[in-house]
């Protein structure tokens, strides 16, 4: 089953691509031009010029027929492609006999053809020609009437039959009109199918549009035709055919210099029109994609194939090949200026597929610097590719600058590779860094900052650059010549690599400074604290020899809490927001926040609730608060019964009452006992002691 989906999913590519290549030719063709040199040499006396209108009409009726063949479905593609093959082979049968019988005049033997061997050997050849072509006709038609197929061999029956060659000849033509009336007749009676393919198509397009969108709509016919894959093998088709035109007609071997400027000329050849100029932009994608998939494997192997969405990348070579090629005019230029201005873009291409590997490699190499994989081959891979992505974008401007004179539009163009073999450097830096921490005991001090700093100094050169480009974009746009393509690529380069980046590279600013505010405005933890404190670092899990304190008396290392901080403002443990010592009222030498003012409260009342336990909050948490405040005793102990300490108390307003006449009891009980208090059980300051719990009860009588 996959044998087959992938037969078919080559016969869907490959049998579109004549298609492809008809529209290439019918671009081609200036019909116009055409009748006018027709004109100019036969002064209207040729009678291909009296057609002219004709012709027209027939060239915009070959592009629909293209359209059609482009965009048909692969089973009727596939059978009207059988239907061509079958009528080549009826072609190809027609051809047998007309041979054999022009071989047969020309021998002007009338005998029996086995006492002669050369008339043998022609009639056993042309017999064996004419089986082929009829067995292979019924098979492609899938038919068993195989006689239908036959008719060119009536001239060898009449040969064999020892009838005049004159009369053969006549065979041989009613042969051949025979065979072009059953063609006429099949075509006639499915005259109707291509009216009820376009009837069916229709209706379906506009249910797909009215359901999904002529969004959806698009999408389906790009992965039904498979566009990039289809364009893709049409230019290599192309590209082929020139190299192949070119190797036979020279019999010298080329030198590199030539082969250099065939390669070009080549490519130049190919991309004329705006098919084959789309052929060029989804050949340089799959390239493109192909070299980041190969460097990614020599990074990673196997690995780099699992969950990656790599199926993206390359499309931004191909486009920027497209926008360049569309604004310069590529097309509409000479063979020879075309490999001029194709030299320049495929450049600025190769530097941005060298910008796309180092943007996969980057992050693998600086994770392999930071983890304690000791792999050499590893290690060696990353460095191997580092270097490479050092010197040959370097080399790649050197080489420009040799052919072309250097001015601030060529500065411009090597730029991209410059600061890629920059961007390289720093990479590498940072490396060694991380491979030195790895093997010192101790963590480099201020990493943070040598990394930021050289991040950023790529990062300044890059915004350099980029405002380099629009300046010199906009004063072309001014005192130039101005485009309205140039001023939308001016206007999309301002907003994303100009605005954006300056946007990304002052909030990153911001968040810095403020982190290093925030640091230095928090109190350094001393010897005798962090002996105290004697624990280790919870974001870096380290020992901490030195340590600042959060306003929530948290421990942390200076540079650890600094890159906390750059993604959040709160502290790691316990998410309180840090401000800086300036806002935190309270904070005192012993480092230990003040208190709210509830809890002073409850301190100075004698409450026995925990530390962190929550005051209660609104209109009744006053009146709470002095209730819980008072020492009480338990209901069953107030109403001197036996209940069970978890048993309720009764609601509602009978319960007023009873609670009345039971303060009233525990009053008068405790008039009655104050002489006869037994010393041991009732100490000095009891009797301090119950008095709030009788105000409290008057309190709640009132109440």
């Amino acid at each position: 089953m996959a044998a087959k989906e992938k037969l078919e999913a080559v016969l869907n590519v490959a049998l579109r691509v004549p298609s492809i290549m008809l529209l290439d030719v019918l671009y081609r063709w200036d019909v116009s031009s055409f009748f006018q040199q027709i004109q100019r040499s036969s002064l209207n006396n040729n009678p291909l010029f009296q057609y002219k209108y004709l012709a027209l009409n027939m060239h915009y009726v070959g592009y629909i027929l293209s359209v059609v063949l482009l965009t048909l479905p692969r089973q009727h593609l596939v059978q009207l492609y059988l239907y061509f093959l079958t009528a080549l082979l009826l072609y190809a049968g027609h051809q047998i006999s007309r041979d054999y019988v022009r071989s047969e005049l020309e021998s002007a033997y009338e005998g029996p053809m086995y006492l002669e061997p050369l008339s043998m050997n022609r009639f056993t050849t042309a017999l064996i020609g004419q089986l082929v072509v009829c067995t292979l006709c019924s098979c492609v038609m899938k038919t068993k009437q195989i006689w239908l197929f036959s008719a060119h061999m009536l001239p060898l029956l009449a040969r064999l039959c020892l009838v005049p060659l004159e009369t053969i000849v006549i065979i041989n033509k009613f042969a051949m009109i025979f065979t072009g009336l059953e063609v006429l007749y099949f075509l006639g009676s499915n005259l109707l199918v291509p009216y009820n393919l376009a009837k069916s198509a229709y209706r379906e397009l506009v249910q797909v549009v009215e359901v999904y969108g002529l969004l959806a709509l698009g999408m389906s016919l790009w992965n039904q035709l498979v566009v990039p894959v289809l364009f893709m093998v049409f230019w290599l088709v192309l590209f082929a055919l020139q190299i192949y035109s070119y190797f036979s007609t020279r019999d010298q071997p080329a030198s590199r210099e030539r082969l250099l400027f065939l390669f070009l000329t080549s490519i130049a050849e190919c991309c004329s029109t705006p098919y084959s100029l789309l052929g060029l932009v989804f050949t340089v994608s799959f390239v493109a994609l192909g070299v980041l998939t190969l460097c990614k494997f020599y990074l990673q192997g196997y690995r780099a194939f699992m969950n990656d969405p790599a199926m993206n990348r390359g499309m931004t070579e191909g486009v920027t090949l497209l926008i360049l090629a569309v604004q310069t005019g590529l097309i509409e230029l000479q063979v020879v200026h075309r490999a001029f201005l194709l030299s320049i873009i495929l450049f600025i291409v190769v530097a941005s597929i060298l910008q796309s590997m180092l943007e996969i490699a980057d992050p693998i190499v600086l994770a392999l610097g930071a983890s304690r994989d000791k792999s050499l081959w590893k290690h060696f891979r990353a460095v191997s590719l580092c270097l490479f992505l050092l010197v040959f974008p370097a080399y790649m401007a050197y080489m420009i600058c040799q052919f072309f004179h250097m001015d601030f539009w060529l500065l411009i163009i090597i730029s991209s590779s410059i600061l890629t073999s920059l961007q390289v450097l720093g990479t590498l830096f940072i490396y060694v860094l991380f491979m030195v921490e790895e093997f010192r005991k101790e963590p480099v001090e201020n990493m943070d900052d040598v990394i930021y700093y050289v991040n950023g100094t790529y990062r300044l050169l890059e915004f350099l650059v980029a405002l380099c480009v629009v300046a010199y974009g906009v004063s072309e746009t001014i005192f130039g010549e101005w485009t309205v393509m140039g001023s939308m690529i001016i206007f999309i380069h301002s907003y994303y690599n100009v605005w954006l980046r300056a946007q990304l590279g002052w909030k990153s600013f911001l968040l810095r400074r403020d982190a290093v505010n925030k640091i230095k405005s928090l109190p350094i933890a001393t010897k005798e604290q962090l002996e105290k404190h004697n624990d280790i670092c919870a974001i870096c899990y380290q020992d901490m020899k030195s340590a600042v304190i959060t306003p929530c008396s948290h421990f942390f290392h200076a540079g650890c809490l600094k890159k906390w901080l750059y993604v959040q403002e709160t502290c790691p443990l316990c998410h309180c927001h840090l401000k800086n010592s300036s806002q935190l009222p309270g904070l005192g030498a012993d480092l230990v926040p003040q208190p709210a003012a509830g809890v002073e409260q409850h301190a100075l009342q004698g409450g026995t609730e925990a530390p962190g336990q929550e005051l209660p909050q609104g209109p009744g948490a006053q009146e709470g608060s002095r209730d819980k405040d008072v020492p009480q005793p338990p209901a069953y102990a107030l109403q001197g019964g036996t209940e069970a300490p978890g048993q309720e108390l009764p609601q509602g307003p009978g319960a007023q009452e009873g609670s009345r006449d039971k303060d009233e009891g525990i009053a008068r009980r405790s008039d009655s006992q104050e002489g006869t208090c037994d010393p041991k059980e009732n100490p000095p300051g009891a009797e301090d002691e119950a008095l709030p719990v009788e105000v409290s009860l008057e309190e709640k009588q009132q109440e």
